[in-house]
């Protein structure tokens, strides 16, 4: 039996959200977290956080869906940062060299810096 993941949604003001991801996201999960990401942009929350505290694994269609997400984000001059990776999650972020594409920090608080002041122009 595989351990059910979580999408949390912290919404902060007009343009900044949090999503916090618990447990192991899959396949499983994957296309509901795409949705609270369509959702999101479109109700013009174009400043996300994507916080991993919580998660112990990623596959690859969790990570495709982050790749969507950022993509379109950066499209319309948003901004996508990720926090709290444990080292496990590191690894799968480094193996893959998507730490060289997302804008990872180890806090919420600088996560929010940085994407309140990103600017995709």
């Amino acid at each position: 039996m595989r351990a059910e993941a979580t999408i949390v949604e912290h919404p902060i003001d007009r343009e900044r959200h949090v999503v916090a991801l618990r447990g192991a996201v899959d396949l499983f999960t994957a296309s509901e977290l795409k949705e609270v990401f369509a959702q999101a942009i479109e109700a013009g929350r174009i400043r996300i956080i994507v916080d991993l505290a919580e998660t112990t694994f990623l596959d690859s269609s969790a990570l495709s869906v982050l790749m969507v997400a950022h993509k379109r984000l950066r499209s319309c001059d948003g901004a996508l940062a990720i926090v709290n990776l444990n080292e496990n999650l590191r690894k799968i972020f480094k193996i893959t060299g998507l730490d060289q594409t997302f804008t990872i920090l180890p806090t919420r608080d600088a996560a929010l810096e940085a994407v309140s002041s990103a600017s995709t122009a």
